[in-house]
């Protein structure tokens, strides 16, 4: 009878605390907060929620209370009901004692916010840098996409690193000027709100471009406030934004409207007269308990003038400035126009949808002169790069949760499109960007990618195994409009990228994993088209191996060894309607970053980054990849809530790399340091913010180029540069209603 009664009430404990409990977390307006860490303390039993904000906990009791940490959200105590347990959560301080190393494969995604919070930016384009060891450089005026630098790779514009926003696609394949064209002028820098980044080939849900890496900005879908900022600085610079919060008081709905008009004539002896208009309209409307449907609208234009890149020999002679120019016609025009819509619904409390939906109209007229006088000894060598784009696409995904007694398993599965069209895609030879001497290029082109991707996690305690298999089809079509007869040619091709990655997480303080996966970039369809032997979509494979450690509340640190083969580097130049092929290349590297907040006011941060990079069919000493950066790092302190001052200092320190083949040219680093300083006053915030505190000699971009100028005989291969900023303050005034 004792054995019996001993028996049941190992069976009693054991029921009990085998019992699972179900619910979401929420904030205040309804919106599911997702990687939010929930425990129960009796029990040590934990959880994470999902992207809907759902979770599932074990070991748990009604009755029992659950601790939830979020971050950006105060710590909340919740007694477990018999009803679903719908937790919602109060606003709250950023700050590393709230982050918990989850079971991610972009763990680091977290720290994104606090990063954003601590150190501003100046543009929209500049927010990429909050992605460590992505450095960026402007060579053409403030109108034109910024240049980028990852993992060893002289991404050009776009090439090898994808970029969305809210679910759209930025990168613009086939472009009049470059592969992958990422331009994120459109993106007014107050509305981001969460950055999502990821290094490498790993995730089945990205596809083209995705090599060294993707970025995704998610905007906010509410204002806590309505504001006007105007900010005013050297070189005729001004700012104004409007950020207009149209729905105060509504239960269920979200809207908002924000706009940003831009002038500065840049530090350039030849004034950039650029200007930059923005306007996005925001609406969400929450359909239920972790359902809504978000619609947005979006217009931004821009023109510039732009003094383009000088030769080092003028400025080593004293003939021009750092700031001058050799021809200073150079500049543009570009506008987009976006339309983006999306829903989450929930089909029942395993499983969840996600759709989105996106239109985009986009123009762009550029005019360049990179090699001056080489080619044409008359007229000289200015070249436009012209293009009207449709581009629309979709995307759904749906994710389930499934739970035994061995395992848990998650799993998401997609399927989506892509459809590019051009009209008059455009490279000609002009004069005084009026008359044009001669097309190179002149055509339509329809692209289209169909994808669908399969990504599962299973989960056995502490271990982590996340295979997952993408698929893309690519159809290209060129209208070649130069050729006497009509002519219209068509490639496709067919893409599978497997992925393999392991986690494995001791507990919520530290975590390893080892991480691989098959990737690509496509490319131009006017070299597909042109010569079928190439590579249409060069195959890149990664490796990464590293770990994820908070060895107290307010420190982490990461660290990663990686390795990435790519099948060949070959895109379409834009600049000169040529192939350029450069076969296969190997990188090889180590990432290091710190975050370490000394106490509720101090936060500190440092991130750096070595690559070897070189090609694999080329002989030593002639192998290397002009442009790849081998060694960055950025880092700062910024200090907040301090008697109403908040600011920061920062910087960043891109080595000295080579800018041709056999480093015979060297491409000059730098080490330049920003400085902000903010006071709030009541509804007012008046702030200062220094670029280049140090006034520092620096070139923001540089190439390899070989040019000539008018009255030259020969013509010169050495550096070509745009001037990095000098000392520039400028003050801002904003206020809040």
């Amino acid at each position: 009878m004792k054995r019996i009664f001993t028996l049941l009430t190992v069976l009693i404990v054991f029921c009990s605390f085998s019992q699972t409990q179900k619910g979401i977390v929420i904030d205040g307006y309804g919106n599911a907060v997702e990687n939010a860490f929930i425990i129960n303390p009796s029990t040590e039993s934990h959880s994470h929620t999902d992207d809907s904000g759902a979770f599932i906990i074990e070991k748990t009791n009604v009755g029992d209370v659950l601790r939830i940490t979020a971050l950006g959200f105060k710590i909340k105590s919740y007694k477990v009901s018999n009803e679903e347990n719908k937790i919602v959560l109060e606003d709250g301080v950023l700050k590393l004692n709230d982050v918990v190393i989850q079971h991610k494969l972009s763990a680091m995604n977290l720290i994104s916010k606090i990063d954003l919070q601590t150190s501003p930016v100046n543009t929209s384009q500049e927010i990429l840098q909050k992605v460590p060891g992505l450095f960026i450089g402007q060579h053409a005026g403030g109108g034109k996409s910024e240049q980028m630098f990852l993992r060893g790779f002289d991404i050009d514009h776009g090439t090898d690193v994808a970029i969305s926003v809210d679910g759209m696609p930025v990168n613009l394949v086939s472009h009049a000027h470059g592969q992958g064209y990422a331009d994120l002028h459109f993106v007014i820098p107050e509305t981001v709100d969460k950055i999502d980044y990821g290094k490498g080939t790993y995730y089945a849900n990205k596809g083209d471009f995705a090599t060294a890496g993707y970025v995704g900005f998610q905007t906010k879908e509410k204002l806590d406030n309505s504001s006007i900022s105007i900010e005013a600085g050297q070189f005729n610079m001004k700012r104004a934004v409007g950020m207009f919060n149209l729905l105060d008081n509504a239960k269920n709905q979200r809207a908002y409207i924000a706009t940003e008009y831009f002038l500065t004539d840049g530090p350039f002896e030849s004034p950039q007269n650029f200007n930059r208009f923005n306007l996005l309209g925001k609406y969400t409307y929450l359909l239920g308990l972790n359902s809504k449907f978000s619609i947005s609208a979006s217009h931004f234009s821009s023109k510039w003038d732009a003094s383009g890149q000088i030769p080092q020999r003028l400025v080593d002679n004293g003939i021009i400035s750092r700031f001058g120019a050799v021809d200073d016609t150079e500049g543009g025009n570009t506008s987009r126009t976006n339309i983006i819509a999306s829903l989450n619904k929930p089909i029942d409390k395993n499983t969840f949808v996600k759709i989105n939906t996106f239109f985009s109209k986009y123009a762009l007229e550029l005019y360049s002169n990179f090699t001056f006088f080489l080619k044409d000894p008359v007229n000289g060598n200015q070249i436009r790069q012209k293009e009207n784009r449709t581009l629309y696409g979709m995307s759904a995904e749906i994710n389930k949760k499934i739970k035994n007694d061995v395992w848990d398993i998650n799993y998401q599965a997609g399927i989506g499109f892509r459809a590019d069209a051009t009209k008059d895609s455009e490279l000609s030879h002009t004069l005084n960007r009026k008359t044009t001497l001669e097309n190179i290029k002149l055509g339509d082109i329809d692209e289209n990618n169909n994808y669908g991707y399969f990504n599962s996690e299973f989960i056995f305690g502490k271990l982590m195994i996340n295979p997952g298999l993408r698929f893309d089809y690519f159809k290209f079509n060129y209208q070649d409009k130069l050729s006497e007869t009509y002519t219209n040619q068509s490639e496709s091709e067919v893409k599978f990228s497997p992925k393999l990655n392991f986690i494995y997480s001791q507990n919520n303080n530290l975590q390893f994993f080892v991480k691989s996966g098959m990737g690509f970039h496509s490319n131009d369809v006017r070299v597909v088209v042109q010569d079928n032997t190439k590579k249409i979509l060069p195959t890149a494979m990664g490796a990464d191996i590293g770990t994820i450690w908070k060895p107290s509340h307010n420190l982490i640190i990461n660290s990663v060894l990686w390795y990435m083969y790519l099948q060949q580097e070959f895109v379409y130049s834009g600049d000169g309607g040529i192939m350029e092929p450069s076969g296969r290349t190997k990188r090889m590297g180590a990432d290091f970053g710190i975050r370490y907040h000394l106490n509720e006011i101090l936060y500190i941060y440092l991130d750096a980054n070595y690559t070897f990079a070189r090609s694999m069919d080329e002989v030593r000493g002639e192998d290397y990849i002009p442009l790849a950066p081998d060694f960055t790092t950025t880092g700062g302190i910024s200090f907040q809530n301090w008697h109403q001052f908040s600011g920061g200092i920062r910087y960043r320190y891109l080595k000295s790399r080579p800018a041709n083949e056999d480093n015979s040219i060297v491409a000059e680093g730098y080490f330049v340091t920003d400085m902000n300083l903010n006071y709030d006053f009541k509804n007012f915030t008046f702030g200062v913010a220094i670029q280049n505190l140090f006034n520092t000699e620096w070139n923001e971009t540089q190439f390899a180029t070989e040019s000539r100028l008018k009255d030259e005989p020969n013509s010169v291969d050495e550096i070509h540069f745009t001037p990095g900023t000098p000392f520039n303050l400028k003050a801002k005034i904003a206020y809040r209603f």
